[in-house]
């Protein structure tokens, strides 16, 4: 009896899937071939973005190797239009490029163009604060105090492994500047930063017994 019962419910339960994909046969289709254009979809990009990637490095190290005085303005405007594509990688190095060879000596373009890689390339979080240190250093000479913490402030009221060089930074600038105090007090933060920067910590040290014990 519980056989014939078992029977009775297995062939139920066999019917009710047959009629339900009969029912629904032009949606599981669909369905089938929505997942299939999507998995297609997500492989074909990929391969895209593997391409490109590559071919944004061969346009780099080109430009690089053959760098040379009478090609500057070319090598230049070809590395502005790389930083321009928003790479993670050959954009900042596009940049530092420039920068290091003073392709690039209007301060507002080179801030422009690290503008365009720390607010619209998608980046490593600590990838992006390194990147905004480096244009804090590069604007270091020729800032006003508000104009130099505007762009250390995202690194300085964060956790970042680079917070204690921005304050280092920042207390160079003061005593640069002769503002002992200020200076005294960045100094100061980083020695009780537990994540400070070993290095940094020692100098900082080293400057606060030598020139700030008063």
């Amino acid at each position: 009896m519980d056989e014939e019962i078992a029977i009775i419910d297995k062939n139920t339960r066999n019917e009710r899937i047959k009629n339900f994909i009969t029912k629904n046969k032009k949606s599981l289709i669909s369905f089938v071939i929505v997942i299939i254009i999507f998995l297609v979809s997500f492989f074909v990009y990929d391969e895209y973005k593997d391409r490109k990637k590559i071919e944004i490095s061969n346009q780099y190290n080109s430009l690089i190797i053959e760098y040379s005085e009478e090609n500057k303005e070319l090598t230049k405007n070809e590395l502005v239009k790389l930083i321009i594509k928003k790479d993670p990688t050959y954009s900042p190095l596009s940049l530092y490029f420039i920068i290091d060879n003073l392709l690039i000596t209007e301060q507002s373009k080179v801030n422009e163009l690290f503008d365009i890689i720390i607010n619209e390339t998608s980046l490593d979080s600590e990838i992006k604060k390194l990147i905004i240190y480096k244009k804090a250093l590069y604007n270091a000479d020729n800032s006003s105090e508000n104009q130099l913490l505007e762009i250390l402030n995202p690194i300085i009221n964060s956790d970042s492994i680079w917070k204690s060089h921005a304050l280092y930074l920042m207390a160079e600038y003061f005593f640069s500047k002769n503002e002992k105090k200020k200076s005294k007090e960045f100094f100061t933060r980083i020695i009780s930063l537990e994540s400070a920067n070993q290095d940094l910590k020692i100098e900082a040290q080293k400057r606060l017994n030598r020139d700030l014990s008063e």
